[in-house]
């Protein structure tokens, strides 16, 4: 029998609705509106072909742990925002990096101020 998650209040400052899960319905849609979609937000097919396959056949072991397959093509030492503030082309193999996905999730928590480990 599957476990039910107790109820919290919505994470967004001011709400009181209760949810399952960090944000109330509301305002996970909302927040879903502002990221935008993944071809608004760079990740259209050039990235697809380009990036993410050149970077994942030149690390096929991720690059943090050594220990599994990657399947991650992550942006660093710069993220995509910042490779695009500077001037550089962020679809460039040469700023990624192959990461498994433990360890993918890891280093975004880590290193994406406003991520999904904001608090």
């Amino acid at each position: 029998m599957a476990r039910r998650r107790a109820l919290t209040v919505c994470s967004r400052s001011g709400c009181p609705a209760l949810t399952d899960s960090g944000r109330c319905p509301e305002h996970r849609a909302e927040a879903e509106q502002r990221r935008g979609t993944a071809g608004q937000r760079g990740y259209a097919r050039r990235h697809e072909q380009h990036f993410r396959t050149a970077v994942l056949a030149r690390d096929p072991v991720c690059v943090v742990c050594t220990m599994a397959p990657s399947r991650h093509a992550d942006h660093h030492p710069h993220s995509r925002r910042e490779l695009v503030q500077l001037g550089l082309d962020p679809d460039s193999p040469q700023y990624g990096r192959g990461l498994c996905g433990p360890c993918h999730s890891a280093e975004t928590a880590r290193h994406q101020p406003g991520g999904w480990n904001s608090r």
